[in-house]
């Protein structure tokens, strides 16, 4: 790692392009043809006809023996070498005989939150209607393989996001797991020492839970327990936190959604919604720096993108200004998260503050990748460690007809989410139009 002489120099050097690329845009263009058509899968093994078990899919951020993982890069796919074992995170999976249909596309490095990948393309998202939407990241390609009906279950990861905001765009279901939980060993980090998590993707909840036995033994059984304990909504007490610049018909969506379910409804405080945006911009610093801590060394690699130097460079001025600031926060946070557990079970705000963006015509630049930071609510999730469930809801709107309803869990409240979140699916999934996502005839 540079000493701080040298990354002031760096910072005073780059900073300015970095500013260019955000003012100018870096347009991305496709420069490789990959397994799909639908650009969800970078490596693609399509399961034999006979074969009837849980087709899974792997985000190519996490190692597959014999396979090379990419991590979206074009530098890593070229001079790259095969992972020598499997990440542990795929253990149960191995053990079980699971069939793996492929390696999945991501943002490069796993650091943008459109989901665009320059070298491999944009998984397309099959809600596009009017406009063409954009599949979310970093996790895009995992999100669009179990929308279209390629993997039963995607493995993803998230550090700010990256599972909640593609099953969101993508109007799947998707659980950033407790920090701690899943094994990291094997995964290609972004910020391990404090927010990298690895999570399942898949179209219902039901798929989810069998993703989520794959990660941790034993959980189909506690789902099942938490199920009993609580099998109607009454019995859950939901704080519901309001944030400014959401979009009204979200809002909208979500309150007639928990109403369905008849879930029991507190409205969060003033100062609990100021502790979440500090806890934003915290997230997003944290975020920033750990992928200038981990991927600051592919700066200037060939084939690395300068949409991905300029996140890079950012970063490392988050590192040397921000940083240390932010980590001193995140206890307090975690505080008074674990406070207002206390008075509900989980806590209800909106997985994004807006519909699903259209993609830029242009493509990503960093501009956009700013704005997309600015929408998600997610990262305070990370900076905190708790898990967190984004589910689907139905929206009234012509070009996008989808929602996301994020359910945030005190530690270790997977199973418990996952039930609150099957009766949000149980209560509206009449009205959500599946076959947009599910049941693709061509990979």
């Amino acid at each position: 790692m540079t000493n701080p002489q040298t990354r002031r120099n760096r910072i005073t050097g780059v900073l300015p392009l970095a500013l260019s690329l955000f003012l100018s845009g870096c347009v991305n263009l496709l420069t490789h043809s990959i397994a799909t058509s639908n650009r969800a899968f970078i490596v693609y093994w399509p399961p034999t006809k006979n074969e009837t078990g849980l087709r899974l899919a792997i985000k190519d951020l996490i190692d597959l023996k014999g396979v090379k993982t990419t991590a979206g890069s074009e530098y890593l796919a070229k001079f790259g070498q095969p992972a020598q074992a499997d990440a542990a995170c795929l253990a149960i999976a191995r053990e079980r005989n699971v069939v793996i249909v492929g390696k999945t596309n991501l943002s490069e490095f796993a650091v943008a939150p459109s989901g665009f990948n320059q070298y491999y393309g944009i998984p397309k998202n099959r809600l596009s209607r009017k406009v063409k939407l954009i599949p979310g990241g970093s996790s895009s390609g995992s999100a669009v393989a179990v929308q279209s009906g390629l993997a039963d279950v995607a493995f993803g990861t998230d550090t700010a996001g990256s599972v909640r905001v593609p099953a969101a765009c993508c109007g799947v279901v998707g659980l950033k797991t407790t920090f701690g939980l899943v094994p990291l060993q094997g995964v290609v980090p972004v910020d391990p020492k404090h927010l990298d998590t690895v999570g399942p993707i898949a179209r219902d909840i039901d798929h989810l839970v069998q993703g989520m036995d794959l990660l941790e033994k034993g959980f189909a059984e506690q789902y099942e327990a938490a199920v009993s304990h609580k099998p109607l909504g009454r019995q859950i007490r939901i704080g519901r936190l309001y944030l400014a610049e959401t979009d009204p018909r979200i809002d909208q969506a979500i309150d007639s959604a928990l109403s369905s379910a008849q879930f029991r409804v507190i409205r969060l405080s003033d100062s609990f919604r100021k502790a979440w945006e500090q806890a934003k911009r915290d997230g997003n610093t944290l975020a920033a720096a750990g992928a200038w801590l981990s991927d600051g060394k592919y700066f200037g690699k060939p084939g690395v993108s300068a949409k991905t130097e300029a996140i890079l460079t950012l970063g490392e001025y988050e590192y040397s200004t921000n940083y240390k600031a932010a980590l001193k926060r995140r206890a307090v946070w975690q505080s008074e998260l674990k406070k207002v557990f206390t008075t509900v079970d989980f806590i209800v705000v909106p997985t994004l503050q807006t519909l699903t963006p259209a993609s830029p015509p242009l493509g990503s630049t960093a501009v956009f990748e700013a704005q997309m930071l600015s929408i998600q609510n997610t990262t305070p999730v990370n900076v905190a460690g708790n898990p967190a469930l984004a589910v689907p809801v139905p929206v009234e709107d012509r070009a996008v007809p989808l929602a996301s309803l994020q359910l945030i869990g005190p530690p270790f409240s997977e199973a418990g989410l996952l039930n609150a979140g099957r009766l949000v699916e149980l209560n509206v999934n009449s009205t959500i139009d599946r076959p947009l996502v599910t049941k693709s005839s061509k990979p």
